[in-house]
């Protein structure tokens, strides 16, 4: 066999061609998204419980890109498909959003709440039913479900009042919230208060004495209420879970931040209301919910630039009545 040789400059030059071919593959590798896993591809569908593929995509995205960046450590992610149904009746629960942590190759669907929109009477109505959402958006007061990218941010846990239990004793009830950064036509949700946090508020509020309370104020009053749960219904806008998720997620992203992908996007919507118009079979439509899609008809995105003129001159028509002193309690 003869050897073959080479001027020095020529296997200088092959040799630079190897290093920056080797290089240009590795960025590639690195910029193009990993390919879905196997065990969470089975997970892939559009049944209750499943996730869309569109929504993990994104979802996905999102988290790798974070992680690339710095920005996030925590070996989960979450995601929410707001086109599916949030109370599916007889009281079960949509299954819609998804904690997913690929390390341990875990994958849990449970329920969320979605914005109830507002309904100002004689003036526009974007409310939305306990079932599905038709309605979305990103104007302030709007109490509507904006989609796109979030992170998980701070956590603040507050007083609400106290309540009574079925033994006849008084618990103090505190609400841990979860703030919510946004991105693009999300990234108001600091201003909107748009966080996660659970599905429990404090109804008929009246005022009692307990000046031993360290809950009590310049009076020794503390505020009692009715506990409800409402995991069932909607929420102002913000992701709600039930009492004993939002103990969980508060858990996994307290002092970790990670990454939330909320669908749909605006865009999403408007492609789906323009598949409507063109009667586009179901193959070639965007991806909706298809039993929401047929309750709630063209779904609609109300832009902040639009919606908040509307609402600010609503507030003005009809000012608000004077704050009223919480009444004291009944009985003991």
């Amino acid at each position: 066999m003869r050897l073959r040789f080479f001027p020095l400059g020529v296997v200088v030059t092959l040799s630079f061609l190897v290093i920056v071919i080797a290089l240009t593959a590795t960025a590639r590798s690195i910029a193009a998204p990993s390919a879905i896993p196997a065990w969470l591809q089975a997970h892939v569908g559009d049944s209750d419980g499943q996730i869309s593929t569109v929504v993990l995509e994104r979802a996905r995205a999102l988290y790798l890109k974070k992680v690339a960046q710095g920005a996030v450590r925590n070996p989960c992610y979450f995601a929410m498909d707001a086109t599916r149904p949030g109370d599916m009746g007889n009281g079960v629960l949509g299954r819609r959003y998804y904690v997913i942590c690929e390390a341990s190759q875990s994958f849990h669907a449970i329920s969320s709440g979605h914005g109830g929109g507002r309904n100002l009477k004689g003036t526009v109505d974007f409310s939305n039913g306990r079932r599905c959402s038709k309605n979305f958006g990103n104007a302030m007061d709007s109490e509507l479900t904006a989609g796109g990218a979030y992170m998980t941010s701070e956590a603040k846990t507050s007083f609400k009042g106290f309540y009574r239990t079925g033994a006849k004793q008084d618990v103090a009830f505190q609400r841990t919230f979860i703030q919510f950064d946004g991105e693009g036509e999300a990234a108001n949700a600091r201003q909107r208060v748009i966080g996660g946090h659970a599905a429990q508020v404090l109804r008929g509020m009246c005022m009692r004495k307990s000046p031993n309370s360290s809950y009590a104020d310049h009076d020794g009053l503390v505020p009692f209420g009715k506990l409800v749960d409402y995991a069932g219904g909607r929420s102002n806008g913000c992701t709600s879970w039930s009492p004993t998720d939002a103990q969980q997620i508060i858990a996994m992203v307290k002092d970790n931040p990670t990454t939330l992908y909320i669908y749909p996007e605006s865009r999403d919507i408007a492609a789906v209301a323009q598949a409507a118009k063109s009667h586009s079979r179901s193959g070639e439509a965007p991806y909706w919910n298809a039993s929401c899609l047929k309750e709630i008809g063209t779904p609609k995105f109300w832009p902040r630039k639009t919606l908040e003129p509307i609402i600010a001159q609503y507030k003005q028509d009809h000012p608000a009545p004077p704050p009223q002193p919480v009444p004291m309690c009944k009985g003991p």
